[in-house]
């Protein structure tokens, strides 16, 4: 009996040690995973902030839903696919059953995410290191577990089909040639079960393809994925000591006060956008796609078809302004099932509010906006009538607003018709000259952001301003700019023609007539 208590003693710790290991990641990955760093050094795998960030989002996910489903939009080397094969790692060599599969742009970046596997299992300790039965340049499997590893390229339509997956990594998406395929073939061998996980993750690639479409529906909130953006500022040996005399740029300035930017993290971005800059290309959009600060900033178009540029949206988000003047609501109804509806707030030189909505019905949408006329009072309330917009106006008005209301059709003829295709055009225009005029604020939104950046525009033989249809976007798989077009509602008539006790300009006799021919709500109760 003596004998056997010592023997009972380590049992017992080496059960709670296997117990943290498998409960506790974050210690599991600093004793058991060991990583090769930028210095080519194998070192203990401690988590950086960016790495600890998206692990707890994953884990809230799982916890909410029970699976994961998450995208992951990052900059060049944040270190997450060396978080995601840890975690994979983990589950897969403590639990039976499992199946995971790394997909990858090319062979290349295949055979260095398999080797990081495999020196995860190199280093990691006796006493949880599960047993190899097979081990070679696709496969990883441990017999005793009935779990392990299996990878393929993307340039294969058919890879991975006949498998049962239940670890999913897919890296660089936005580079699959065939991408639609995928979500055909291997996505759909994963089952909507418990425990299941599909990440995809990658740099950004421009908009319209496969990873840029599946970030619009997560973002807005369309599909079981989550939207995980990890700005270039979060990596810690991303700076450099300033050079004596160094001064910030305007533009500088603006990105400092939006994202608490430091000195030598400036000095650092000059020198990555010069090292970007060879052979004649644009340093300053490259940096912003390879190293973004916020998602809208990663997808960036093709060049000046943007009517407003992303760094004067910037700007605005990091504006700090005081409300004043009339309470104005731009509402964009959705036209099609996957738009959202859209509600934004402005006072003078302040966009505040935002709020946005996916598959609500005209009922829903105008006790939406019933609520907040209410709550807040606004002077007015513009509300596009294309899709629900017509029916939303038609009950607002039953229920008594009709002095509030607006109904905006974009498609009616502008106050000036010698600078403007039409009235979207013109409350476009006069969004820009509004941003423009330094200072004002708008909210905080990547969403917004994006939605800004991503219409085109021409002028058309008469020299008229004339913006990109919802339709032709989407055409081009960039989503309806339904936030956008909120604010922009919010400029459809200068706060003179509705401000109470003016007596009716020329300008509201004109806007009036122009919207007359076209929607027979407005005749009588246009304007108070």
């Amino acid at each position: 009996m003596t004998e056997a208590a010592p023997l009972q003693e380590i049992t017992e710790r080496e059960l709670n040690i296997r117990r943290r290991l498998k409960n506790d990641f974050e210690h599991y990955a600093l004793k058991c995973l060991r990583i090769r760093n930028k210095g080519g050094q194998v070192r203990p795998f401690v988590l950086n902030d960016a790495q600890r960030y998206v692990h707890n989002l994953l884990e809230e996910q799982k916890a909410r839903t029970g699976k994961v489903r998450a995208l992951i939009l990052k900059g060049r080397q944040m270190g997450v696919s060396t978080l995601i094969n840890g975690r994979y790692f983990h589950i897969t060599t403590h639990s039976r059953g499992v199946q995971t599969f790394i997909l990858t742009h090319s062979r290349e970046a295949t055979e260095n995410l398999f080797k990081m596997v495999k020196r995860y299992y190199e280093h990691c300790p006796q006493l949880i290191r599960p047993e190899v039965d097979t081990s070679n340049a696709k496969e990883l499997f441990f017999g005793l577990l009935d779990s392990g590893y299996k990878v393929g390229t993307a340039r294969n339509k058919t890879v991975g089909r006949s498998n049962t997956i239940q670890l999913l990594h897919g890296s660089e998406v936005a580079f699959w040639e065939n991408a639609d395929e995928h979500a055909k073939g291997v996505f759909q061998t994963v089952p909507d079960a418990d425990g299941t996980e599909i990440i995809l993750e990658s740099t950004a690639n421009g908009v319209g393809n496969f990873f840029h479409q599946q970030w619009q529906k997560a973002e807005a909130g369309q599909s079981d994925y989550i939207a995980i953006f990890i700005p270039w500022f979060w990596q810690v040996e991303y700076t450099k000591a300033p050079e004596e005399g160094f001064q910030r740029t305007t533009q500088e300035d603006a990105l400092a006060a939006q994202y608490n930017l430091t000195d030598g993290q400036l000095a650092w971005r000059r020198l990555k956008i010069d090292a970007l800059s060879s052979n004649g290309a644009d340093g300053e959009k490259s940096f912003r796609q390879e190293y973004p600060c916020c998602a809208s900033e990663a997808f960036i178009l093709t060049g000046e078809d943007a009517y407003i540029e992303s760094s004067i949206i910037s700007k605005a988000r990091a504006g700090k302004c005081e409300k004043y003047g009339p309470l104005i609501i731009g509402v964009d109804p959705a036209r099609f099932g996957d738009d959202r509806t859209s509600i934004i707030r402005r006072q003078g030189r302040v966009a505040y509010g935002l709020e946005s909505y996916t598959k609500k019905d005209t009922m829903e949408v105008s006790g939406i906006v019933a609520k907040i006329i209410e709550r807040e009072q606004p002077a007015k309330v513009f509300v596009d009538v294309g899709g629900l917009g017509a029916g939303v106006v038609d009950r607002l008005n039953e229920l008594g607003y009709r002095n509030i209301i607006s109904p905006i059709n974009a498609g009616s003829s502008p106050l000036d018709g010698a600078k403007y295709k039409n009235k979207r055009a013109e409350m476009w225009g006069e969004l820009k000259n509004w941003l423009l005029d330094e200072p004002c604020q708008i909210p905080n939104s990547d969403s917004l952001h994006a939605d800004i950046i991503g219409v085109k525009y021409k002028f058309d033989s008469n020299s008229r301003l004339q913006m990109e249809s919802k339709e032709d976007m989407k055409k081009r798989g960039i989503r309806s700019s339904d936030e956008a077009d909120a604010l922009c509602l919010t400029f459809a008539v200068p706060p003179s023609a509705y401000e109470i006790n003016k007596s009716t300009s020329s300008i509201t006799k004109q806007l009036a007539s122009n919207m007359r021919s076209q929607i027979a709500a407005i005749k009588g109760n246009y304007y108070e």
